[in-house]
């Protein structure tokens, strides 16, 4: 359901053109956007908003390249601030440009997908130029609209958090590398430079080892799936980027070379961190306590509950692809990627397009045995407890329909670093029975027969093919179908009970049409002239 944005009414004259909202639900762009041109006095100083809001860089951004249509995005969370963010946003566009009054500004709530993704087609309905992002985000790259993004500034104690890191550095027998969540960024720089002035009262600084990952540019331009790279190497250094986040390491270290001290909430960047480092020993500051916690046992726990769900979809035979993403650039080669690797695995695939996923909606597919979620890295992982099936992510699927492939213990969470990567371990598969850890036997796909059976010469073929139409000669094809041979929708709608409106096709002629009853319930005509008689 769409949120929508409530202002007492006011009559605008010349004289109050800044003390009311115009919002109507019947508008051509619909109950999603607020079209803001006037606003309610704000609560609190435009300073405030100037500082948390970063107005003054939205402005200079809309300005420098002329847009005229802006759509800014708002979390839930965030959405209370909106109107009084528009309101120090026209007035700066009044006062830095010429035409700011005609620039529309519209605020979207409710996004198609995840708050952290940008919305483009949300953004598409008003025919916007470009988009503001306020608020957590994973910085994904977008395809067809240019982003600004307002990641907010978390407040933070500079002098705690650095003593903290010192402390740890100095406890560690390894370099530390300090990632944070982007809304921490603000104040980075003050807790580089108390960790000097803590690192300089310890009296060795080289045994304190702190290396700070720099925030990636505030804002994106339309992004081709060819131009996405992720962690690259140039010779020297290798560079890593995750989550908004940009580090190099220098020629001949890894990852586990480092201890990581991240610095934020327990959030899903933050589990994003653990799985895809998940060799490297992480502690997390949590700047509204003031305390460091050393325990991640419980995001560990996370990839082995991730393990079981790669096993249980190595045995599935119907799977869905559930798009999750409309704007995040390369979903569509991912989704033509995932479906051709299902299709070598001889499985049947089904692509399905429903907003953010939720048990109600998976259910209505029971025929499928696991989904795939294609989305952000920060949406993917889904606590699929509650769903009738198993909900993985691209590079989980890759491991379970790839026969050959092992998990080495490395997480991928971004699907753009998936796209490049071709399929392997699918060649010369021949009919060799698997091993299931969740049958606890072994199985043999029978789908991936009948694929080889293309392979085979025609009179071995014609008999095998000849056996088998005498061994199932007779039978019911709701005989034939059991659970474990179900293959597709069609087969799995052979099992149910009810399976919709039955249609005597025998019957070609039309049915001759016939009168209905005529009056009130009470009593109908026919009724009332039975009684009189």
């Amino acid at each position: 359901m769409a949120t929508r944005l409530y202002v007492p009414p006011l009559i605008a004259n010349h004289k109050t053109l800044d003390y009311h909202c115009l919002w109507h639900p019947h508008t051509e762009f619909g109950s999603r956007f607020t079209l803001c041109s006037h606003f309610a006095p704000l609560s609190s100083s435009p300073m405030e908003f100037e500082s948390k809001y970063e107005v003054s860089r939205v402005a200079a951004f809309i300005r420098s390249h002329d847009f005229k249509r802006v759509a800014l995005q708002f979390p839930d969370e965030l959405l209370k601030d909106s109107t009084g963010v528009v309101r120090v946003l026209r007035k700066e566009l009044q006062s830095c440009c010429e035409g700011g009054n005609n620039i529309g500004l519209y605020v979207m709530a409710d996004t198609t997908y995840g708050s952290c993704c940008v919305d483009e087609v949300g953004a598409s309905h008003i025919n916007a130029d470009c988009v503001i992002h306020y608020g957590h985000t994973c910085l994904s790259p977008t395809s067809k609209l240019p982003a600004f993004f307002v990641f907010g500034k978390a407040p933070i104690n500079a002098s705690n958090c650095a003593k903290h890191l010192c402390n740890y550095a100095l406890s560690s027998r390894k370099p530390v590398m300090v990632l944070y969540g982007l809304d921490y960024g603000h104040a980075l720089q003050d807790i580089i430079e108390a960790s000097t002035i803590e690192t300089s009262l310890c009296g060795d600084a080289s045994i304190c080892k702190l290396h700070f990952a720099d925030t990636m540019s505030q804002s994106m331009s339309p992004t081709k799936i060819s131009d996405i790279n992720g962690d690259c190497d140039d010779g020297s250094r290798k560079t890593y980027r995750i989550g908004g986040l940009l580090w190099s390491l220098e020629q001949g270290l890894s990852m586990e070379d480092y201890s990581l001290f991240w610095i934020g909430p327990d959030n899903s960047a933050f589990a994003n961190v653990v799985l895809t480092f998940n060799s490297c020993e992480i502690v997390r500051y949590d700047a509204t306590e003031d305390q460091l916690l050393t325990d991640t046992s419980q995001q560990r726990r996370i990839l082995k509950r991730r393990y079981y769900l790669v096993e249980k979809a190595k045995d599935a035979s119907i799977v869905g692809i559930l798009v999750g993403t409309l704007g995040v650039a390369g979903y569509l080669s991912m989704i033509h990627q995932i479906k051709e690797m299902i299709t070598k695995a001889g499985k049947k695939a089904y692509t399905l397009v429903m907003g953010r996923p939720n048990p109600s909606k998976l259910a209505n597919f029971p025929e499928c045995d696991v989904f795939i979620y294609i989305s952000c890295s920060q949406t993917a992982l889904l606590d699929s407890k509650e769903f009738l099936a198993p909900v993985i992510t691209p590079f989980e699927a890759i491991l379970a329909f790839n026969r050959g492939s092992e998990w080495t213990g490395k997480y991928v969470m971004e699907f753009q670093d998936l796209v490049a990567s071709a399929p392997v371990g699918m060649e010369n598969l021949g009919e060799e029975a698997r091993f299931s850890f969740i049958q606890g036997g072994y199985i043999e796909d029978s789908d991936l027969q009948d694929m080889n059976k293309e392979d085979e010469d025609g009179p071995l073929a014609l008999v095998k093919t000849g056996q088998k139409e005498l061994q199932e000669h007779g039978k019911d094809y709701k005989t034939m179908v059991n659970k474990g041979t179900v293959k597709s929708g069609v087969d799995f709608l052979a099992l149910r009970g009810f399976q919709g409106l039955d249609i005597n096709s025998n019957k070609n002629a039309p049915e001759p049409f016939k009168l209905g009853r005529s009056g009130r319930a009470s009593g109908y005509n026919h009724e009332t002239s039975e009684h009189k008689i």
